[in-house]
């Protein structure tokens, strides 16, 4: 019995539950509910999940992401090199929906002498 103790501390100890404070918790609890409303209510999902699955990840203590070589560095890496706003403009064409343009071929006209004149 003593032996199974020892081993619950060590593993306490080693992980980083020992640092967990009320905020941790607090904001764990609300990365959970944004992902919960992104998956099962349907609110916003391409907005929420990503900012729960974030909330989540930012607030497990003692896993060096804020570290030299930790993920933060790669995050100011994609900010310095100037690489996000290409993605998101990437990621927003690929959902464009071409089909009312595709239906009506005036409003492609429309949007060409808007793109050539204004």
């Amino acid at each position: 019995m003593r032996f199974l103790l020892k081993l619950f501390e060590d593993m306490l100890q080693t992980t980083g539950l020992i640092h967990l404070t009320w905020g941790n918790i607090l904001l764990i609890f609300v990365g959970i509910i944004l992902i919960y409303l992104a998956i099962a209510k349907k609110y916003e999902p391409f907005l929420l999940l990503p900012i729960g699955f974030g909330s989540i990840v930012a607030n497990i203590p003692e896993t060096g992401l804020l570290d030299p070589g930790g993920l933060i560095h790669f995050f100011y890496l994609g900010v310095e090199k100037v690489i996000y706003p290409p993605l998101i403009f990437l990621g927003v064409g690929a959902m464009t929906d071409f089909g009312p343009m595709i239906a009506n071929p005036s409003i492609m006209i429309l949007g060409a002498f808007a793109h050539k004149w204004l």
